[in-house]
Formats: C-alpha cells, sequence, structure tokens
C-alpha cells in the first residue's frame, strides 16, 4: 500500500547539513561544516548548579506543565537586556519563548504564510529559514547582499515588484556569509520598509558574538510596526537546552500564540528554569566576554591561513563576529564538485546550492571557525586550499 503524503512535503528537501553531518562523524574528517558552539564554551558547572538549585528548591513545580508564553521572569529578562544593549523598550508580553529560534520560524510560516504567497530573502540567505517556510509553499524571491548588507536599491525595487507578506534578515554576522549590516544600511533599510506593507523579521542568533567593532542597534530600533525579531540561548549558553524567542506586538504575538499551542503546548520549562537560573547566578557578559576572545581567535587564524595558503582568485569575506565566513570561487568553478573532491581529503564544508532558493552548482560555499582548534583550522585549510587549486586548474 503506498502512502499519499501531503503536497506540500513534495518539494521540501532534507537539511543539507545534518546530511553532511553524516559524512563529519569519521574523526579523520576536519570539519567546517556544521554551524556547532565549540564545547568549550559551554558553561557546564554553572549549569550542573543552576540544575541542582531549581530542582532541590522548585523541584514540584519545574517539572510541571507551565504557560505558551513561558516562563515570565526569563521573558523580562529577556526583555530587560534588549533595553541594556539597545534601549529598546519592550514589554515581556512581546516575548514569546520557544524550542530555539528554528522553531520560531515554523510559528511564523504557520501564522503568515498561504500558498504562493511572496516572500523575500537574502541571497545567500540561511538554508534554515529556507527549509521552514518552503512548508508553507511561498514563492521566494531573493535580493542580493553587499558588503555593508543588503543591497537597498534592489530591496525597494523587488518590495514594489512583488509586495511580499514577509522580508527574512540575519542583519549581524549573516549566517552563511558572515556580513554585518552597517548602521546607515540598517536606517536605510527600515525606511525602504516603511513604505510597504512588509512585515520584517529579524533574527539575530550571533548579535551577541561581536569580537570587533561596535555594536549596532537592529533594524526593529527605526522600524517598530510590522516587525518580528528572533534571538537564541544557543550561541551564549548552550544549544543543547533549546530555548530561544521570539519577540513581536499586540495581534501577531496573538496568533504565535495559536500556533503554540497546537505545536507543543509550550517549551521545554525545566530548560527555562534552569537557563534563567544560570543568567542571574552569573556574569552573563563575562561568560559571553570569554566566548568572543576563543573566536576571535578562530576567526583570525582562518582568515590568516585562507590569506597563505588560497589561490589569489579565491574570495573570502572577514567577518566581525560570529561563526561563519563565506568563500566565492572563480566563475564556473562548481562547490559541490569541490565538496567531493575535498571528501577525499578529509575535510568538509557547505556548498553554496542550499543557501540559494533556486539556483545549483553555485561557486560559493560556508565555512564555520568555532569548532575547531587552530591547529586543525590550518590543516583543513591547508586541504581545501590543495583541492581548490586542482579545480580551478582544471585537473579534475
Amino acid at each position: 500500500m503506498s502512502i499519499v503524503f501531503a503536497e506540500r512535503m513534495n518539494n521540501v528537501k532534507k537539511s543539507f547539513i545534518r546530511e553532511i553531518l553524516k559524512v563529519t562523524e569519521n574523526p579523520e574528517v576536519i570539519s567546517f561544516a556544521g554551524g556547532l558552539p565549540n564545547p568549550l564554551s559551554f558553561p557546564i558547572k554553572e549549569i550542573q548548579e543552576a540544575s541542582q538549585k531549581v530542582l532541590s528548591e522548585n523541584g514540584n513545580d519545574v517539572l510541571q506543565y507551565s504557560t505558551t508564553e513561558g516562563y515570565l521572569p526569563l521573558r523580562q529578562y529577556i526583555a530587560e537586556r534588549y533595553f541594556k544593549r539597545f534601549g529598546l523598550k519592550i514589554d515581556a508580553d512581546e516575548i514569546l519563548i520557544t524550542n530555539g529560534s528554528q522553531q520560531g520560524l515554523d510559528l511564523i510560516g504557520k501564522v503568515l504564510l498561504n500558498k504562493n504567497d511572496n516572500i523575500l530573502i537574502e541571497r545567500p540567505g540561511y538554508l534554515g529559514a529556507i527549509q521552514a517556510f518552503s512548508i508553507f509553499e511561498p514563492v521566494f524571491n531573493s535580493v542580493p547582499l553587499n558588503e555593508d548588507g543588503v543591497d537597498t536599491n534592489l530591496l525597494e525595487s523587488s518590495l514594489d515588484m512583488h509586495r511580499p507578506k514577509l522580508f527574512y534578515t540575519v542583519p549581524n554576522f549573516q549566517n552563511p556569509s558572515g556580513i554585518t549590516y552597517s548602521a546607515e544600511n540598517r536606517k536605510t533599510t527600515a525606511n525602504i520598509l516603511k513604505k510597504y506593507n512588509t512585515i520584517i523579521v529579524e533574527d539575530d542568533p550571533y548579535g551577541e558574538l561581536r569580537f570587533m567593532g561596535q555594536d549596532l542597534p537592529p533594524i526593529r530600533s527605526y522600524l517598530e510596526d510590522n516587525s518580528i525579531m528572533l534571538g537564541s540561548f544557543s550561541k551564549i549558553v548552550a544549544p543543547g537546552m533549546r530555548l530561544g524567542w521570539i519577540c513581536a506586538k499586540g495581534e501577531i504575538m496573538e496568533k504565535l500564540i495559536i500556533a503554540k499551542q497546537s505545536a507543543d503546548l509550550h517549551s521545554n520549562y525545566y530548560s527555562q528554569r534552569v537557563v534563567y537560573q544560570f543568567l542571574i547566578d552569573n556574569d552573563l557578559d563575562g561568560h559571553i566576554k570569554k566566548i568572543k576572545q576563543l573566536y576571535k581567535g578562530q576567526r583570525d587564524c582562518m582568515v590568516s591561513m585562507i590569506e597563505r595558503y588560497f589561490p589569489k582568485e579565491v574570495k573570502s569575506t572577514k567577518p566581525e563576529g560570529g561563526m561563519f565566513l563565506w568563500i566565492t570561487l572563480p566563475e564556473g568553478v562548481s562547490s559541490l564538485n569541490l565538496f567531493d573532491l575535498a571528501a577525499k581529503e578529509n575535510v568538509a564544508f557547505v556548498p553554496g546550492d542550499p543557501f540559494y532558493a533556486n539556483e545549483e552548482h553555485t561557486n560559493t560555499l560556508r565555512l564555520n571557525y568555532t569548532n575547531c582548534d587552530e591547529k586543525m583550522i590550518e590543516e583543513g585549510i591547508k586541504r581545501l586550499a590543495k583541492v581548490t587549486r586542482e579545480i580551478i586548474k582544471g585537473k579534475c
């Protein structure tokens, strides 16, 4: 008997990265593929102490069902941190705790998207968002990124032409490119969006991980209406806790809560309580400072090794924070073909294809620098540079 699946599943592919990670299970493979925080950054002792504390003092409570919106003191903490960092006045009722920001994307899709709705994403764009939104069968339109952020001229023309339901952006250390929107680009983007009835979905999992330059306010600072922000504890505490949040106002939040109730009732309440206990018992800024010092060393090493070993015709971004950088090969060189060659040298990366909604055999690829030590980074880049030279010269 054949199973008749929902039509929406026909065009949704498996996560490219999850499939690649199977390759990297081989301990001999040096992997720049996954967007994995460095385990050295995990506050294991502090989380253990927080867990023991919440269980010993409130065990009956923390193991019970809870509210869909999430633990109120945790939501208040998030709102207060927005004010502390950017002067944004956000109420705790504007915060919904989610199972990582990936669930946030799914809930936004459920609430906003009908089949064949136009949406706008960055080019290249975050593959997790492309996959999450694909379930709802929208029409993807892309706007390219420049070194200082989205191409604002093409953004306006795309908004005017397609009238998209939403514009999804990662303005800080963008995944996959590592690019950050400048202050001027953020203001211009906000001013353009004010002319249209398009909701901006501003995803910021990496914003706290700036190790060069100055922090910049979210686009919401210039555009309060039609704004949704996403955040996560995965990069500043630990991804295994699976806690993120959506920040939205009024009617949008009401619909998101209804969608979440139908999905899972509420996010892991025990994790919420443990993370909150960790936050109030420890110096989060001090903890993040240590992460940034670790990642800056790894970033600097990778940038230096690329400059030393890669052919000059290969271009690379130089991020000021976050976890990724972006490689552009000469025209006509497929990163998918390069991946196959690199795998034979036991080095892995993510080819560019899954970061585009409707493109194949692109000449781009993403490298993660946070989950390898500097010795592994140098060896991995040497291996990758070797096969890159070979494929450019047409030997393969």
